[in-house]
């Protein structure tokens, strides 16, 4: 799963990077991609993350991937939605920042438990959520940053097409990400963990790492 998971998304990164609508903004927006990748390729060993996680993280970087080739506002998929629910802007940069709570949380929940760095299942999801919420915040302070480094050139990395409230529209949906990723996720997150923690599955996870 892990190396699938790894093969679709260099192949993503392949083809986006042929020629996508603007080059700078491209490397912008997969930088994470970029950063989380290697990362995750040099630590399976050691530190194997669930299958969930794999899973998300590896949809989270072709989320960001479609929008680093189009750009958000020109992502075609997103031209389908705003017609669809007769939307006035491109909604695929907001799908974007509920992605970006929906997986961070969930990634800041296997830390936090497998850590043993807290107890109690409220105190767990409160602190995940205070967790991927400065993860959107810090993201839109590389975005304020990358303002103020480009100027009107960072339009597209920024993708607020016109609305003034894009940064609190933004973290709202990472917010909202958030929440439901640990309501519909947080069961299964805890059988893969058991099973990953046990005896038997540290045994299995080294020998087929």
């Amino acid at each position: 799963m892990k190396r699938a998971a790894l093969i679709a998304v260099l192949a993503a990164l392949a083809v986006s990077g042929i020629a996508p609508y603007d080059r700078a903004t491209w490397l912008l927006e997969v930088a994470p991609v970029l950063i989380a990748a290697p990362l995750l390729v040099a630590t399976h060993r050691r530190f194997p993350l669930t299958p969930l996680l794999y899973i998300l993280i590896c949809a989270h970087a072709l989320v960001l991937i479609l929008g680093g080739a189009y750009t958000y506002a020109r992502v075609p998929p997103g031209f389908w939605l705003q017609d669809l629910l007769g939307l006035e802007r491109n909604p695929y940069d907001r799908i974007g920042h509920f992605m970006q709570g929906f997986v961070p949380v969930m990634i800041a929940r296997e830390i936090l438990l497998r850590g043993a760095y807290v107890t109690g299942r409220r105190m767990t999801a409160f602190l995940c959520l205070c967790v991927a919420l400065a993860f959107s915040a810090f993201y839109e302070l590389i975005e304020w940053a990358a303002a103020l480094a480009l100027g009107q050139g960072a339009q597209d990395f920024l993708g607020t097409q016109g609305d003034p409230w894009d940064t609190q529209a933004d973290m709202f949906c990472a917010l909202i990400g958030a929440a439901l990723a640990l309501a519909l996720l947080s069961r299964l997150h805890d059988r893969q963990l058991a099973g990953l923690l046990s005896p038997s599955g540290s045994r299995h996870s080294a020998s087929t790492a």
